[in-house]
């Protein structure tokens, strides 16, 4: 099994099994998340396929399957199904025995606002750099999104990123290059900042973020509309 096939299975396996727990039944919510996971795993796709074109990043075929779908490795593909599956899990998880533990809509503002204005002077300062503005516009575009958002998923959010991080920080950190020879996946250093945690570039920390963020506003979404329809 290629190594970026392996991280795919080990991020996906516990929460998959824990999704038929008798208390969380995460299982049952599989018709709100599934659109949710195809619609922004189309349009993000869409945009891999082309910054791998332009050379923006690209794959360590020595570490990945020889199945590819215009120029992308099937476990691309499989990424953002994976993960954001996996991370909607430790969110759904978290806040079914902490539900208390969130951000204030007040604070949640403060931080929202406080973000967008940073991400915006980054991008304002760095517009050759096409990773760095790509990343951080989904960023600040999924922040607005989520002030339309009345189930205020985001003031929970804020809390259980830091916990999704955890594996996050794992997963990434092997196919950004740490613990192997070589990276799985590799940047192209002219178009971000430089800045790495481990060998994780600085923006996929907002990567992330905007990936799991617009899937929970879209399975929360749907979620809502289906009680709307069956309270009518």
């Amino acid at each position: 099994m290629a190594l970026y096939s392996g991280l795919l299975l080990f991020s996906i396996a516990v929460p998959f099994i824990l999704s038929f727990d008798k208390k969380l039944q995460f299982y049952k919510k599989w018709n709100y998340l599934l659109p949710s996971l195809l619609l922004v795993a189309a349009v993000y796709i869409a945009c891999d396929v082309y910054l791998t074109k332009i050379g923006v990043w690209g794959f360590n075929a020595r570490y990945h399957s020889n199945i590819l779908f215009f120029n992308l490795p099937i476990e691309e593909w499989l990424f953002f199904i994976v993960i954001p599956y996996a991370s909607i899990f430790i969110h759904e998880s978290f806040i079914l025995y902490f539900p208390s533990i969130q951000l204030s809509n007040k604070y949640s503002r403060i931080v929202s606002f406080i973000l967008i204005f940073m991400l915006s002077i980054i991008v304002l300062l760095n517009t050759d750099k096409i990773y760095t503005g790509y990343i951080f516009m989904w960023l600040i575009i999924s922040i607005i999104l989520s002030f339309f958002d009345k189930s205020k998923t985001i003031n929970q959010f804020y809390v259980t990123f830091l916990i999704i991080l955890i594996p996050f920080l794992l997963v990434n950190a092997i196919l950004t290059g740490s613990f192997i020879e070589q990276e799985v996946v590799w940047y192209n250093d002219n178009e971000n900042l430089g800045i790495r945690v481990f060998t994780i570039p600085i923006e996929d920390f907002g990567y992330a973020f905007s990936l799991i963020l617009f899937n929970l506003l879209l399975f929360k979404k749907f979620q809502f509309s289906n009680r709307v329809r069956n309270n009518k």
